[in-house]
């Protein structure tokens, strides 16, 4: 492994919010943005978001910063079922920092591993985060 590949810890309190968030009662759409403190070289808890749609989050995310995204969502199957499947997605747009970039890109498969998921996506632009993307991304999960 390369010396200048950083993988960050994951701030305590958020290892417990995430494992909060993982058997929340709610059915509404939710999510939790992550950033990493690069002074401390830690995944920190950015926002919080209740009731949510994929197109609002996309909003929230900067265009030009990486996030890690932890996202309850409400699937409504075309069979009639509602399940809630929780997705990470890592929002690495275009035009980010190298070292930044790196920075996330080394510390992702830590952070995805500590929170347990596996339905992991990426996105190269906030733009494409819709509800037409994410539909389409956990078809393949049925």
């Amino acid at each position: 492994m390369s010396q200048s590949l950083v993988v960050c810890d994951v701030d305590e309190g958020l290892v417990k919010k995430l494992r909060d968030f993982r058997f929340r009662k709610e059915t509404n759409n939710a999510a939790i943005i992550m950033k990493i403190d690069k002074d401390k070289q830690l995944v920190i808890l950015d926002e919080e978001h209740e009731d949510i749609s994929p197109d609002d989050l996309q909003n929230e995310l900067p265009e030009r910063q990486p996030r890690f995204i932890v996202y309850s969502y409400k699937y409504e199957h075309d069979d009639g079922r509602v399940s809630y499947p929780l997705c990470f997605i890592f929002s690495s747009p275009l035009g980010c920092r190298p070292e930044q970039q790196m920075m996330y890109a080394g510390s992702k498969n830590k952070l995805v591993q500590t929170v347990e998921l596996t339905k992991v996506f990426e996105i190269r632009n906030t733009e494409d985060l819709t509800e037409e993307w994410l539909r389409e991304r956990l078809g393949f999960f049925r």
